[in-house]
């Protein structure tokens, strides 16, 4: 007698780590409660070199450790993780976060409804909030990320300084367009066939170019508001320190410059350049460590312009396999969020 059981997809949860092993292991724990089969986990061990982190990851069920002999950050050490999958699909996931039991299964019924799923985004809670009682949207994601057309970043559910109290208001799932790196399910081979994460992005934003990647190959980036991911946030780095204001700002200009076409990047970019040097003017007034919130900036701006060539290389590959017009992917989007909150 032959089985009728469905055939379940494969998944992977990649999961880039670096130094915080007691944060890691409650990761690992939730992981554990999590009710779908099929699921395999990928420890990359980003050159923390930590004792005894290999038997602490064998205790989980089809779990595995890779090491990095350095730190790649969040984007490298996701596609050393993905080197070693072979999975349908797989999620790229931070090591600070906790999961509801069905997050999993919700993710892969919504991928099998399309087969144009590029990647989904769970609904992204405030873990620090749910444990005193309260559903709030975490800032890394929240109900699903879009982004303005000057190429500012914004999610539902968060603006730039505000976050929403979660009261079903994003509950139906719709079309995003970026899925954050805190749970990035993704398809892996388009993932694999884009490239993976730009390594030399590091962290911050990755998720938003490979996002708009495949957005411009003709794939779908959704929200699933009925899978639930609790997150700490802040524990790469905290918000508003120099590094991550650097790599925020150097980041989003390179992103733009790769994936804008002429038409569009024309216009956009010299308006982004004057306002990343009122926002250098602005950090000025930001205290403590205005200096150096401010020269954050600068440096940004100085190491876009010093990787205009390897920038270019990379924009003809993304615009060469361009299938789908800025005036669709940018159709619902605002002007801009910047000057509104």
């Amino acid at each position: 007698m032959t089985s009728s059981a469905p055939h379940l997809p494969s998944v992977d949860i990649i999961i880039p780590h670096f130094k915080r092993r007691d944060m890691l292991e409650r990761c690992l724990d939730s992981l554990a409660e999590t009710l779908y089969p099929e699921m395999g986990i990928i420890v990359v061990d980003n050159g923390g070199k930590q004792a005894g982190l290999v038997f602490m990851v064998k205790r989980y069920r089809n779990a595995r450790l890779v090491r990095l002999e350095e730190n790649r950050g969040y984007a490298g050490g996701c596609n050393e993780g993905l080197k070693h999958s072979d999975a349908d699909y797989v999620v790229f996931m931070n090591d600070d976060t906790r999961h509801d039991p069905l997050w999993l299964d919700r993710l892969v019924s919504a991928a099998l409804e399309d087969e144009r799923t590029g990647a989904l985004q769970p609904k992204i809670l405030s873990l620090k909030a749910f444990e005193k009682g309260k559903q709030v949207f975490d800032y890394a994601g929240a109900a699903g990320g879009m982004i303005d057309r000057l190429g500012y970043p914004w999610a539902l559910g968060r603006t730039f300084s505000a976050i929403e109290m979660d009261q079903g208001q994003y509950d139906n799932g719709r079309e995003i367009f970026w899925a954050s790196g805190v749970a990035m399910f993704v398809n892996r081979s388009l993932a694999e066939g884009l490239g993976g994460f730009d390594g030399d992005f590091f962290m911050q934003m990755e998720e938003i170019d490979l996002s708009w990647r495949m957005k411009l190959a003709g794939y779908s980036i959704r929200s699933v508001p009925s899978s639930i991911v609790l997150h700490e946030g802040g524990a790469s780095l905290p918000g508003g320190s120099a590094d991550k204001i650097r790599f925020n700002h150097r980041n989003n200009i390179s992103m733009l410059m790769k994936n804008l076409g002429g038409a569009r990047l024309l216009w956009v970019l010299p308006i982004r350049f004057l306002l990343e040097f009122a926002a250098a003017l602005f950090y000025l007034t930001q205290f403590p460590g205005s200096l150096k919130k401010s020269g954050a900036v600068w440096r940004a701006i100085s190491e876009n312009i010093r990787q205009i060539p390897p920038i270019i290389k990379k924009r003809r590959a993304v615009q060469k396999m361009r299938r789908i017009r800025d005036s669709v992917i940018f159709r619902d989007s605002p002007l801009t969020l910047l000057f509104r909150y």
